[in-house]
């Protein structure tokens, strides 16, 4: 217990947190349950959020600081736009079990892909090449399951041609020593043309099948809606209830990810390829060895994410079926500084955000349209250092050359 007090953020860094969680509550104020209709209320709070926020930009604490600032506006529109709204509007909208089922599924795919982008690029490999990852996973995940009649089988097809793609991306990148930016992209690129051609090929017009299709099983948990009181237990069934067995096994890969990269001498060897290879190279790690191991575990993980995405989100597939989820998931990887619990909360608020964008569709479908594109947006943003600079592993994208 004493461990946890002592890494609480402490002076201008819990300021900056505090700044935010005021900017979260500026717009919360307005919203169901509490539906404050006066704009005083989310506009006063959210000038005070915006207020610590510049303050703890201007003493140094940029990133955080920046984070407030962010949460200052974007809860003083939510807040305002809430309190122009009529009541039955934002009770359509804002269904808190619901909004946070949808968020879990809209998360998931990402996580996967962000968690396969941390392996490549703590061990010195930069992978644009997600995209085209999960991709390879969401087609033939499948195409296995409809061919075998076996969703466990479609998982393994799906899982084996991201180990592929990354086996394709780290020979290019490490043996040949190409430019990796450019490697991921002709990944992303290879993975379109093969499964479009194939989808045309093997399906035609008809599509994938949509009837007797094994898919990835939800998992009952529908004791939650016992819990009380009845509130809680109807957010908590709402919310978790009726989510598949991935979306666990993935906010799961989170804490394993965690202890495998930072609590393990093997984690230990990954990053201190991704930062000083020489070094390592000089102390008995094989730099090649480890670097390729990372990178095709990569593919695996982001592939696991489009296989999600086809058995156990949409249960179908159509060509580029990941429509840019592959980027979102590396500036994700990028927001949460290469860790995996950071990675974890950017990957929730991009869900969230396109959460909120299928419910706003009955409250407005230009405002829909404006949510939608807000994972793009943050996307730019993150890739752009806006709020706050992150700091990439010292070797990341610098082939290495043996002496």
């Amino acid at each position: 217990m004493t461990r946890i007090v002592d890494r609480l953020p402490r002076g201008r860094r819990a300021l900056a947190w505090a700044g935010v969680l005021v900017g979260v509550a500026a717009a919360l104020v307005a919203l169901p349950p509490f539906g404050v209709r006066s704009p005083v209320v989310p506009t006063v709070i959210g000038l005070i959020a915006l207020t610590v926020g510049i303050g703890s930009v201007i003493r140094g604490e940029r990133r955080i600081g920046g984070y407030a600032i962010a949460a200052g506006v974007a809860g003083f529109a939510i807040g305002y736009l809430a309190t122009r709204s009529s009541v039955d509007k934002l009770d359509a909208v804002v269904i808190w079990g619901a909004l946070f089922a949808s968020t879990l599924r809209f998360a998931t795919p990402l996580l996967f892909a962000a968690l396969g982008g941390l392996f490549s690029e703590r061990s010195g490999v930069v992978n644009i090449g997600l995209e085209g990852m999960m991709l390879m996973g969401s087609f033939f995940s499948i195409w296995g399951a409809d061919v075998t009649g076996s969703w466990p089988l479609g998982v393994l097809i799906g899982l084996t041609s991201g180990a592929a793609m990354g086996l394709i991306h780290a020979f290019f990148s490490i043996t040949l020593r190409a430019d990796q930016i450019v490697g991921g992209t002709a990944i992303n690129f290879l993975a379109l043309g093969i499964t479009g051609y194939l989808f045309i090929r093997i399906y035609g017009e008809q599509g994938t099948p949509s009837e007797g299709l094994s898919t990835i099983p939800d998992l009952s948990l529908d004791f939650l809606y016992d819990i009380p009181p009845d509130r809680l237990g109807g957010f908590l069934g709402d919310a978790l209830a009726g989510q598949d067995l991935f979306v666990w096994v993935g906010f799961a890969l989170v804490f394993a990810v965690w202890i495998a990269v930072f609590k393990t001498p093997t984690g230990l060897r990954l990053r201190s390829v991704g930062e000083h290879p020489r070094a390592a190279d000089t102390v008995g790690i094989n730099v090649f060895l480890t670097r390729y191991g990372a990178v095709i575990l990569s593919g695996v993980l982001a592939s696991a994410g489009g296989v999600y995405l086809a058995l156990g989100f949409v249960n179908s597939f159509e060509p580029n079926q990941t429509a840019g989820r592959g980027f979102i998931a590396l500036a994700a990887l990028i927001f949460g500084n290469w860790r995996p619990f950071g990675a974890a909360i950017a990957c929730l608020l991009f869900g969230f955000s396109s959460a909120l964008a299928k419910s706003l569709q009955e409250y407005s479908l230009s405002v829909s349209t404006l949510f939608e594109a807000l994972p793009y947006v943050l996307t730019i943003i993150a890739v752009a250092g806006v709020i706050g600079r992150s700091t990439p592993p010292a070797s990341v994208g610098k082939p290495y050359v043996k002496q």
